[in-house]
Parts: structure tokens; C-alpha cells; sequence
């Protein structure tokens, strides 16, 4: 009967614990996606002050629904932890009601045999009737453990019941959640059916306009080369120098060498170039969102954000480069020992050549376009010498 109840209990605090980190992290992402989603709602009421449609748009719209999944099958999994727990709480506590019936059964029944032997086995005259002193010194021993027992038995159901109160308690209240949550993924569902509407009606409208989309995409592609062109550009001349001190191509000082090192520890930990924005074009080679057949290269992130947020360098470095783009506007590059991080369609830059700067400094102002929904998009791409890396690898989550 002992073991039966230590397993009871034991089940209840265990299947609680196990899924408890689950639930933790299944309601950090759903937290992010939300955040995220709130964010991309106000970039896209910004960029409805301009009655013209713009890829800018859809791509926010795409974004706001790719994270409003994540909510909705973060919630779904939420429901399904908690159906876990209701399932596993009403399995501890319908064996907690078997325990504690059968622990007063057993306790009765003690009750009974006390009250039907009490004249029969008076405690006293048990302990007179002994033939000598170390019976009757066993006896008392024999009638001390049996009040212990019955002592100890009251003590177990007692526990045993304080156990059944707060499962219960508990069971009620996963019941509760668990209809709420299926009530918040009922709300998301509606609003995620109403942005699939709103994105194929940009869509319709973009089509129409494909182009003015295929011009603005080769103007896109002209701004990268100048943007690649002036990397490698970068890279020749610091090459050369190398070349010409007999150095090996990539030779770093001491101390370049040092703040490449400590840029590379920093893997995933390196802050935002903008306060707060959202990816609308990720690193490599994906599907043009409206022109068909159309691929597009991206060898950094377009991060969109508010007009007037301002860019900051994301690590220690020497400013290597101040330069503008032909229908790019103007690019900063910073030198990071033997990394390159690249930040273009910027205004109002505040840094020149040969700046040093620190972590999270302020280097310059997003361009917002006012012709073209109101967009604010930063460009930003790292380099490691001469290879492209994927920014989304490397700054914060």
C-alpha cells in the first residue's frame, strides 16, 4: 500500500517537471513571434500612408504571416502539452482516490479490531498476564508500534489527501487554459485568414506592375555589384600592401588580428545594426515574391524598420569606407580584423574613412523612400576576406 502512494505522488511532481521546459519554450517563441508580429503591423500602417503598392509591403505581409504560424502552431502545441497534463493529472488522481480509499479501509478495519478486542486484551491486564519482565517488556513494545501505526496510517491518508486537493486544483485549472488557448488559436486563425486576403490583393496589384518591378530589380542588382565591386576593391588594396611588404595576401597586425578574433567569438551574439527592424529578404539565392521565374541573389539581409532609425556598427572597428551608389544612396563599410560588415541605402552618414568605432556607435540614418511606400530598408552583409557570410548567423536572435 506504501509503495502505491510514494508512486502516486512521485508521478504527480515528475510528469510536471518534465514538461515544464517545454512549455517554457514553446511560449518564448510564440512571445517573439508576437512582438515581431506587433512590429511588422506598425511598419505596414507606415507604409499605408502612401496609397501606392509596393514589394516593400508585400514582403512585410509575407513576414507577418510566416510569424503568425509560428504563434498559431506554438499555441496548437501548447494545447497539446496541456492535454498531457490533463490526460497524466487525471491518471494521478484517480489512483490517489483508489490510494486513499483503500488506506481508509485499512485504517477501519484497525479501528474495529481495536474496539471488538478491547476487553478481551485491556492493555493493562495484557501487560500483568506476562510470565515474567521481558514479556511484558515486549508487549509494551507490541502496543507502542500498533499505536504507531494507526498514528501513522491517519498521518498517510492525511498526505495522501493534501496530494488529491492540489491535483485536482491543478487539473481544473489545465482545463481552463487549455480552452483559452484553443480560444487563441481560433482569434489568430481569423486574423492570419484576413493577411492571406490583404496578400493576394498586393499581389494582384503588383503583378500589374511587373515592369516597373523588373526595372527596380536590375537596378537592385546594379547595387550590389558596385557594392561587391568595392569589397573586392577593398580587398585588392589591402592585398597589395601585404604583396609589397612580402606579407602573406591576408597578413592582420597584431591588433586587427585580435578584433577579427574577438569578432568571430562573438558568433550569434552580435547586436542589430538597426534598434528594432524586421528581415524582409534573407541571404542567398530565393524566388522573386511576384515576377515569375525570377531568381534573386541577396549576399547580405534587408532588414526593414522605422523612418529616421538610425544604423549602428554592430562591432569595434576602423571604418574602411564611405562611398555613394548609383540608386543605392550611401554604403559604410567597417573593418573588423580580417571581417568586413557592409551597410548601404543609408542617409546622413556621421562617420568618415579612418574612424574608429565601437560596438552599437551610430554611424548614420536608414534612407526612407517616400516614392515607394514609404520604405526604410537598412542592406547589410559581413564578409570574411573575400567570402560572403549570412549576416542571420551571426547577429543576435
Amino acid at each position: 500500500m506504501k509503495t502505491l502512494v510514494v508512486t502516486s505522488i512521485v508521478l504527480f511532481f515528475v510528469h510536471t517537471v518534465c514538461y515544464a521546459q517545454s512549455l517554457s519554450d514553446l511560449k518564448k517563441k510564440k512571445e517573439e513571434a508576437a512582438a515581431e508580429i506587433e512590429y511588422t503591423t506598425k511598419l505596414l500602417n507606415e507604409a499605408e500612408k502612401s496609397e501606392k503598392t509596393s514589394l516593400s509591403q508585400l514582403r512585410l505581409l509575407n513576414n507577418q504571416i510566416h510569424q503568425r504560424n509560428i504563434v498559431i502552431n506554438n499555441t496548437r502545441e501548447e494545447i497539446n502539452v496541456y492535454q498531457e497534463f490533463i490526460d497524466n493529472n487525471t491518471l494521478v488522481v484517480k489512483m490517489l482516490e483508489e490510494d486513499i480509499q483503500k488506506l481508509k479501509e485499512e485504517y477501519a478495519e484497525m479501528i474495529r479490531s481495536a474496539y471488538r478486542n478491547k476487553n478481551a486484551n485491556d492493555n493493562v491486564m495484557f501487560l500483568l498476564s506476562a510470565e515474567d519482565f521481558n514479556q511484558a517488556y515486549r508487549r509494551y513494545l507490541y502496543l507502542k508500534q500498533y499505536t504507531n501505526q494507526r498514528k501513522t496510517q491517519a498521518e498517510t491518508i492525511n498526505s495522501v489527501q493534501e496530494v488529491l486537493t492540489e491535483s485536482s486544483k491543478k487539473l481544473e485549472e489545465q482545463k481552463v487554459t487549455r480552452q483559452q488557448l484553443i480560444g487563441e488559436t481560433r482569434e489568430e486563425t481569423q486574423k492570419l485568414t484576413t493577411e492571406k486576403q490583404q496578400q493576394n490583393q498586393e499581389l494582384q496589384k503588383l503583378q500589374k506592375q511587373q515592369r516597373s518591378l523588373r526595372q527596380k530589380l536590375n537596378q537592385q542588382r546594379r547595387v550590389e555589384q558596385q557594392l561587391e565591386d568595392e569589397i573586392q576593391r577593398i580587398i585588392e588594396e589591402e592585398t597589395r600592401k601585404n604583396t609589397d611588404a612580402g606579407a602573406p595576401a591576408f597578413a592582420l597586425t597584431p591588433e586587427q588580428k585580435l578584433v577579427g578574433d574577438n569578432f568571430e567569438q562573438n558568433k550569434r551574439l552580435l547586436p542589430w545594426p538597426v534598434e528594432r527592424g524586421v528581415i524582409t529578404e534573407h541571404f542567398g539565392i530565393h524566388s522573386h515574391p511576384v515576377l515569375k521565374n525570377v531568381q534573386i541573389r541577396n549576399n547580405g539581409i534587408n532588414i526593414a524598420t522605422e523612418t529616421g532609425s538610425k544604423v549602428r556598427a554592430i562591432f569595434n572597428g576602423e571604418v574602411t569606407r564611405v562611398f555613394g551608389i548609383t540608386g543605392g544612396n550611401t554604403a559604410v563599410i567597417i573593418r573588423h580584423g580580417n571581417y568586413l560588415t557592409v551597410y548601404s541605402n543609408l542617409r546622413e552618414v556621421v562617420v568618415k574613412k579612418g574612424d574608429i568605432v565601437a560596438t552599437k556607435q551610430i554611424i548614420g540614418t536608414v534612407f526612407t523612400d517616400l516614392e515607394d511606400g514609404n520604405k526604410s530598408i537598412l542592406k547589410f552583409q559581413i564578409w570574411r576576406e573575400n567570402q560572403k557570410l549570412n549576416p542571420e548567423e551571426w547577429i543576435v536572435k
